[in-house]
């Protein structure tokens, strides 16, 4: 269809083949990238996210009694979820800025179990290339258990994969 001149009216058959030759086939897997509270930027893999949500911080219901990570839960069109900060859930000691009109919420899933995790920003969805990913030899302890990897960028960064399944299962939230 994209080679049907009548696909682009108003341009030259040139114009359309040039068209076409700037559209490639993805590379890799779709990623989210987004960042947490100290600016430190990560990915999960797409298919491990069930949703993005933005929610107002009154709209998150504190709970008593729970691990310091919570921030208590949602409504999901009547589903309760908990909600967590990822960043300090990771170990970042900056906790995700709740001062403000809407919180993002990565919201993951897995055998039914479902989990928000609170970030500072969302950044972009991208295609990374799997075979590009390395060990990262540079995680703190208590970071380790839940990065699958990093990709150094071209600015020399590294964008840390994440592991959607153990943070999800981790008894760490229970603490």
């Amino acid at each position: 269809m994209v080679g049907n001149p009548d696909f682009f009216p108003g341009i030259s058959q040139d114009q359309a083949s040039d068209f076409e030759e700037g559209l490639e086939a993805p590379e890799g897997e779709l990623h989210l990238r987004f960042f947490v509270a100290s600016g430190v930027e990560f990915a999960l893999p797409a298919v491990g996210i069930k949703e993005v949500l933005e929610y107002s911080p009154d709209r998150v219901n504190p709970m008593p009694n729970v691990s310091s990570l919570l921030l208590g839960t949602i409504n999901v069109r009547g589903r309760v979820v908990w909600v967590g900060d990822l960043g300090q859930f990771l170990g970042e000691t900056a906790p995700v800025n709740t001062d403000r009109a809407e919180v993002s919420i990565i919201a993951i899933e897995d055998q039914g179990l479902m989990l928000g995790l609170a970030v500072e920003s969302i950044g972009v969805m991208a295609w990374l290339d799997p075979d590009q990913l390395k060990v990262s030899r540079t995680n703190p302890d208590s970071m380790a258990p839940f990065v699958k990897g990093e990709w150094l960028l071209e600015d020399g960064s590294a964008l840390k994969l994440l592991d959607q399944v153990n943070i999800l299962r981790s008894a760490r939230w229970a603490s």
